[in-house]
């Protein structure tokens, strides 16, 4: 049987689970949630034509109707509202629009072979987004609530869940600040609002695309002590300018390094995996830990369930660094490197640049066997060809 080992957090790096864990365990401070019971439902008039499944470019299309609830200090949630998708209307001193108070995040409802429509661990991103609020002053929910309500608002746009087992409809929850005040603090209001947009496949071909990576220390996406495992768009768009200066270099993403020994925390949004014999002679799969740089992924705790559940290899949470994987491809020991998220499940990584140096990463020469394994087995799951408890039914 393989082991599954995890690494200590060092004493110094507070995460924002250590921080906002107890917190964010039901409602958090004992702020009453709003209901999904409460919804107020409210149909749009006229309707836009679905696109083709075929020709989805993410995230440009939207659906319908959208679910926003209202927050103020005084008053607490307001009842759900889902109603026709439209713009919104924000006082020009937001603070989410000066001091990026606010969060989001990203899950999918898949329509499955037996036409029925399913969400993929959707818990786990109630729990992160409650993790998120926490940690930007943002008030706290019940994650159990806001799940019926997604589901309430994927149900009233049933139609718009692509039919193909290739393509999705993307959910994205959102909780900005709203108070009209230039004053650095906790927001006294804010809006938590979801959006829907059908999705084609991540690689448009069909098939596994390798990516290049630019691995340079000069850029840090995160650090300890800050907000690196909350999904914040701070953290997104502030690794915008990185992403064009690895394109000018001839590579399709950013490999983000960490410290003076230059750990490998993420490839560009994705979590990043190393399947390989590690120094002591082991097979191995091997992430980064939790260390509060790292995101903690949906995808990325499922490939590691996964892979404990098969007992195949060691798994293991550890610190890898440039150091480790340049003395491993030296030595014929990596079998395959790839980034795990929600959009495109796996992504297999086949070269990076380091030091003005094109590392070849074996992946793709290698099948690769693990990675089009974990993705195969995680769309079964998705797309009912396999029935798992880790799937919550919508209809």
């Amino acid at each position: 049987m393989a082991s599954f080992q995890a690494i200590t957090t060092p004493a110094a790096a507070i995460t924002s689970h250590q921080i906002c864990g107890n917190k964010s365990s039901t409602n958090g401070s004992g702020v009453a949630s709003f209901k999904a019971a409460e919804t107020v439902i409210e149909l749009a008039s006229m309707f836009k034509e679905k696109p083709d499944p075929s020709n989805l470019v993410f995230g440009t299309a939207f659906t319908d109707h959208m679910l926003t609830i209202e927050w103020s200090a005084s008053d607490g949630w307001q009842k759900p509202h889902i109603g026709p998708f439209k713009n919104l209307s924000m006082h020009p001193a937001s603070s989410s629009l000066h001091y990026a108070v606010e969060l989001f995040e990203g899950l999918k409802a898949y329509r499955g072979v037996d036409n029925n429509i399913r969400l993929f661990r959707p818990l786990n991103n109630m729990e992160r987004m409650l993790r998120s609020a926490c940690r930007a002053g943002l008030p706290s929910f019940d994650k159990e609530e806001l799940l019926k309500c997604i589901k309430k608002l994927v149900e009233t746009e049933k139609a718009w869940v692509p039919n193909s087992s290739s393509a999705s409809l993307y959910i994205r929850p959102t909780l900005i600040g709203t108070e009209p005040s230039l004053g650095v603090k906790k927001p006294s209001q804010a809006l938590l609002y979801v959006i829907l947009s059908p999705v084609g496949p991540y690689f448009s071909t069909g098939s596994f695309s390798p990516v290049s990576l630019w691995a340079d220390p000069k850029y840090t996406r995160a650090w300890r002590g800050g907000t690196g495992d909350c999904k914040m768009g701070g953290n997104y768009g502030a690794s915008i300018y990185a992403q064009y200066e690895a394109l000018e270099v001839g590579c399709q993403q950013v490999l983000w390094l960490y410290g003076d020994n230059h750990q490998i925390t993420e490839v560009g949004t994705m979590n990043l995996f190393l399947y390989w014999i590690n120094e002591n002679g082991d097979e191995e799969l091997a992430t980064p830990p939790l260390d509060g740089v790292i995101l903690p992924g949906v995808t990325r705790q499922s490939i590691i369930d996964l892979a404990h559940e098969w007992g195949e290899f060691k798994v293991t949470e550890r610190y890898l660094t440039m150091g480790n994987l340049t003395a491993a491809l030296k030595e014929n020991r990596v079998k395959e490197m790839f980034g795990a998220g929600t959009a495109c499940i796996v992504c297999p990584v086949g070269r990076i640049l380091y030091k003005g140096n094109n590392l070849h990463i074996p992946t793709m020469d290698n099948g690769p066997k693990l990675t089009a394994r974990i993705l195969k087995q995680l769309t079964d799951i998705q797309y009912g060809r396999i029935e798992s408890d880790w799937t919550y039914l919508v209809q």
